[in-house]
């Protein structure tokens, strides 16, 4: 117990100084309700009024004409009062910049132990989307944002982020862009996307650098400056309202095998590692569809090309990645269990770089 208060008094000390202030004032109040009673002869309840109208300042009229006695013992009262209120009030200034030190230096010591992570540059509607599925998928990120608005959403979603342009360098060393794996730029202008990207690929020219391109005549000067991939949700959007009009069962399958979590089948990939089944198996051997009732769509060979809708003849080496289509328990079955893939979703991620080269 002895232990436990030393601590608070150490770890803490304003919150320690409001709670003895806080003791103080209520015992000022308790002085000044019994003082009142026995000085003047009020009720419990009017001395508890006086003194509350003294301390206060409110300025109400006396209950009844005071004593000199009385005026001296209101003059304490209100001496004592008003410098535990003030020093109350200051303690508590203090608390609360105490406070915000403490969590900025909370997150100084998480952006100092971050190692191979994703940077998001823009908190936006897209940004915001984005880190939702790289924190389903436990990766760690780092969101860059200067909008105050746009910080308080950050700050609300329990992400570690740095306030600030990323177009300055000192903000992206900050966010530990030298150690991060990959950034993702989603800001709302193509002329920042384009400079983020160019001092981003000069910091670190490992980097892979994933961008927004809020127009499609931009794309090519994004990907001059260094981008490795660029997607411009606009295209994509209206990609798939003109597949409505034109292809509307062919959109209904997509919109079925991409909706999240709803879904009972969907889209995903497989790495055939050493020691898998399916090793020098043709797929008319392995007959993965009368297996695991799932469906290989496409094989893509370590450093080579996709191969679609791959024949019964081709043959399944180690190192190659299948596209599969399925039910997701199957999926994760012939995964495990085929395949010898185990991987996390963090761990298949960092296949970014190879795919996107394919």
């Amino acid at each position: 117990m002895e232990r436990r208060f030393y601590n608070t008094i150490v770890e803490n000390p304003a919150s320690f100084r409001i709670g003895i202030a806080s003791a103080l004032m209520l015992s000022i109040f308790i002085i000044g309700t019994i003082g009142y009673h026995l000085i003047e002869g009020m009720s419990f309840f009017d001395g508890l009024y006086m003194t509350f109208i003294t301390i206060s300042t409110i300025g109400f009229a006396e209950i009844k004409s005071l004593t000199i006695e009385g005026r001296i013992f209101t003059m304490a009262i209100f001496i004592f009062g008003i410098g535990i209120i003030s020093y109350i009030a200051s303690q508590t200034t203090q608390l609360l910049f105490e406070s915000e030190l403490f969590l900025r230096r909370a997150m100084n010591k998480r952006l100092e132990k971050m190692d191979q992570h994703y940077i998001i540059c823009g908190y936006g509607r897209i940004g915001h989307r984005i880190a939702q599925v790289l924190t389903d998928a436990q990766l760690p990120m780092v969101i860059v944002e200067n909008r105050d608005s746009s910080i308080r959403r950050v700050e609300d979603d329990k992400h570690v982020y740095v306030k600030g342009d990323a177009q300055d360098e000192n903000v992206l060393r900050e966010a530990g862009i030298t150690k991060a794996k990959a950034l993702i730029c989603t800001l709302s202008s193509d002329q920042d996307n384009v400079f983020t990207t160019l001092l981003a690929r000069e910091m670190n020219n490992d980097l892979y650098i994933l961008v927004r391109a809020n127009e499609n005549k931009n794309r090519n000067r994004i990907l001059r400056a260094g981008a490795d991939k660029v997607i411009s949700p606009y295209d994509v959007g209206a990609d798939r309202m003109a597949n409505v009009i034109l292809r509307p069962n062919v959109e209904q399958f997509i919109e079925t095998m991409t909706r999240g979590d709803e879904q009972d089948h969907t889209f995903d990939e497989v790495l055939v590692s050493e020691g898998s089944q399916l090793a020098n198996k043709s797929l008319a051997e392995i007959n993965v569809s009368n297996l695991f009732e799932v469906l290989i769509i496409a094989i893509i060979p370590s450093g080579g090309r996709i191969k679609f809708n791959p024949k019964s003849s081709d043959v399944i080496q180690s190192g190659d990645s299948l596209v599969l289509l399925g039910d997701i328990r199957k999926i994760q079955a012939f995964r495990s269990e085929m395949c010898n893939d185990n991987r996390s979703l963090a761990e298949r991620a960092e296949q970014i770089e190879k795919a996107d080269n394919n």
